[in-house]
């Protein structure tokens, strides 16, 4: 039976939910979870690609869920994806995009390893987009009452708890990305004092991103996206303003910058 969805009782009800990243593994569970929580009036997804069932899923929920397509390339391709939300204000951002390997390229043990395009290719998409994602979408939320801005971080972006080294690319890009979130912060405080801009360590979630790397994750480490998807809504329940700026992992601990 499907657990009921943490109402994230902060927001004022109903909620209007904007994912990016809506068609993979944690965005997919981030969607249902929302879907399944009746706080949720409608739900803006949305994906590089639309996969078949994510189409279905749409039509079976044509009042609550519209689906839209989205470039994170550049932020021509970011503009023209959030001009669809013109008489829209969300209350509730989750973006749930990531890079951490490409089809020719898989996270570098050294420096040797090092490679221009591939590093641009992550800092791209984990970082700059969801900067230019908060530059395009945070004037449409609201001024007046609660709302929540999330992003997919990750323990590696952490430069204090980095023992192994390594993975580059992927570090330096969420490295940067926690920093672009705590300056986000700091600035819409003044306009929005309400809004709470997070970053979020989901852990690691059995799906195609984490795939080539599970064989080492301990025993009852790795996550369903179901699980995580429901236990990182239940953590941004329960942050405040005074939390805005910082990383959260799964468990609700705050993550070392």
């Amino acid at each position: 039976m499907t657990q009921p969805s943490p109402q994230l009782s902060r927001l004022e009800h109903p909620i209007e939910a904007v994912i990016i990243g809506a068609s993979g593994g944690i965005g997919q569970a981030m969607l249902r979870a929302l879907l399944n929580n009746p706080a949720v009036e409608h739900i803006h997804a949305f994906t590089r690609k639309r996969p078949s069932h994510l189409s279905q899923l749409a039509m079976e929920h044509s009042q609550r869920l519209s689906l839209h397509s989205i470039n994170l390339s550049d932020e021509a391709g970011i503009a023209a994806a959030m001009a669809q939300l013109e008489s829209v204000s969300p209350n509730l951002v989750l973006i749930t995009s990531g890079l951490l390997y490409t089809e020719t390229r898989m996270p570098e043990k050294s420096w040797r390893q090092l490679d221009e395009d591939y590093f641009h290719q992550q800092m791209q998409i984990n970082a700059l987009a969801p900067a230019l994602l908060a530059k395009h979408l945070i004037p449409k939320m609201p001024k007046d009452r609660p709302a929540l801005f999330a992003a997919l971080s990750a323990r590696v972006g952490s430069i204090g708890d980095n023992r192994l080294g390594g993975w580059y690319s992927y570090r330096a890009s969420k490295a940067a990305l926690n920093m672009l979130l705590k300056c986000t912060a700091i600035e819409a405080k003044r306009r929005w004092p309400q809004l709470v801009v997070t970053g979020l360590h989901p852990g690691t979630v059995d799906t195609s991103l984490s795939a080539p790397f599970q064989a080492r994750v301990p025993e009852g480490k790795l996550f369903t996206p179901d699980y995580c998807a429901e236990s990182l809504l239940k953590v941004l329940d329960g942050l405040t303003p005074e939390d805005s700026g910082q990383v959260f992992a799964w468990d609700g601990q705050p993550i070392t910058p």
